[in-house]
């Protein structure tokens, strides 16, 4: 997928977070903490997440460009968090799809937002059962539904791609059994490809010395989005 279209992906999943999430929950996070507000923006990285800066009360949301090209393929997808949510908890009627992923991510998100506003995320504790409340409750209102419906829509306004075909997720057991300790691998989409060493393999991801342009970083990789130099 081309970088620019990745790119306005983004810039959509900003703009439903703020028009179908934020907006009517707005006035409800206010009356906690009088002055907050919500920037949303696209990271160059794989990082996705929401910060709270309680000085000058502002809701940070950070969708990682390297994110939303790994929710377009199988093998890259299901090695998320937002992919085991949708499957386990019965998100989208359990259906992965990159819309379906990409939506419920502006969710997820959103999620640790109310989390922050009702004073129920905790050192330690970020996915507890507060935050399944909330998520569970944005499915069932019907946010998450008008959330992943005007992203389709803007995305379709726009001729950005967004496929809505649902996928069957990778084994993550057997992707595990390919690597082992010392093994150099690659991940990353294009200019942002990234190589490193394997110096731990965990549970659902590897833990990967950077190489190269990226020596002295660490990075905790999905195993579905490691691949060995050569291969792509």
């Amino acid at each position: 997928m081309a970088n620019n279209d990745i790119l306005q992906l983004g810039k959509l999943m900003c703009s439903v977070t703020r028009e179908c999430l934020w907006r009517p929950a707005e006035q409800w996070v206010q009356e906690r903490s009088p002055g907050s507000f919500l920037y949303c923006r696209v990271g160059s990285g794989q990082a996705t997440y929401h910060r709270y800066d309680s000085r000058d009360r502002q809701h940070l949301i950070t969708y990682g460009a390297r994110m939303i090209a790994a929710k377009h393929q199988p093998d890259t997808a299901s090695g998320w968090l937002s992919g085991r949510e949708i499957r386990q908890r019965g998100y989208f009627s359990g259906e992965l799809s990159t819309l379906n992923l990409l939506a419920h991510t502006c969710c997820h998100e959103f999620a640790h937002l109310l989390q922050q506003s009702a004073g129920q995320r905790f050192r330690g504790s970020v996915h507890n059962r507060h935050f399944y409340t909330i998520l569970d409750e944005l499915h069932e209102s019907g946010a998450a539904h008008a959330t992943r419906e005007a992203l389709a829509d803007q995305a379709r306004n726009q001729g950005v791609p967004l496929p809505d075909t649902p996928f069957e997720p990778m084994d993550t057991v057997q992707h595990l059994m390919h690597w082992q300790v010392g093994d150099t691998v690659c991940f990353g989409t294009g200019r942002r490809e990234l190589q490193g060493q394997i110096i731990r393999v965990n549970r659902k991801t590897c833990t990967v010395d950077g190489i190269g342009s990226s020596r002295g970083v660490r990075y905790r990789v999905p195993v579905q989005m490691l691949s060995r130099p050569g291969q792509r």
